[in-house]
């Protein structure tokens, strides 16, 4: 019942964001015409109009995508959050339903209930686990320091950093969901199918 409603209120929320979209452009093509009208900023506004819109609906997905294998998904959130706040660097890797431990590299077993607190100390700049990537299974956090294999996406390598390869790599190989926090911007992405989406914080 609860994510009938949440459900709901995400496309209500999408839909409004997308009218505003609507609008904006009608707006901007109106304006065009007239002479001396620079509209460089209405396309600022816009695209930051798109990005809300899509970073909004990429929070909603990756609940959807984690809910199912972990009830933890609400707590690796706001460590997340809380990890960006920081501007602690973050590779979390969610095991959904193919098993990931013969894939992963030298990482150190935890065997631990999740945490909000263990995750943020793992990640501590200066902790020897925090470069590598934590698997969490079910609502256990299994390993950390953990080494993935990097995607070989040449036309987004030079744009990214090796946790945000790292993450593409195993999102192309298997069924898993990696959350990524950037230590230089906070930003928070999550990985899927190959793909990299931005996490409204």
């Amino acid at each position: 019942m609860e994510r009938l409603y949440e459900q709901k209120r995400f496309q209500q929320d999408v839909k409004l964001m997308l009218s505003t979209i609507q609008e904006k452009t009608n707006s901007i093509q109106e304006t065009i015409s007239e002479e001396d009208c620079c509209i460089l900023s209405e396309f600022d506004l816009l695209l930051k109009l798109v990005s809300d819109a899509q970073s909004v609906a990429s929070s909603y997905y990756l609940e959807s995508y984690l809910s199912p294998y972990t009830t933890e998904y609400n707590q690796i959130a706001k460590a997340s959050s809380k990890l960006s706040e920081k501007r602690h660097g973050a590779l979390i890797v969610v095991e959904r339903k193919q098993p990931l431990v013969d894939i992963l590299h030298n990482g150190v077993l935890i065997g631990a209930k999740f945490s909000q607190t263990l995750l943020e100390t793992i990640f501590y700049p200066g902790n020897p686990l925090h470069d590598g990537a934590v698997l969490i299974q079910n609502d256990f956090i299994h390993s950390a320091g953990n080494i993935l294999p990097v995607s070989n996406q040449t036309f987004q390598s030079k744009k990214l950093g090796t946790r945000h390869r790292a993450a593409l790599g195993l999102s192309e190989m298997t069924d898993a969901i990696m959350i990524v926090v950037s230590e230089e911007t906070g930003r928070i992405t999550f990985a899927i199918n190959g793909n990299l989406h931005v996490v409204k914080t």
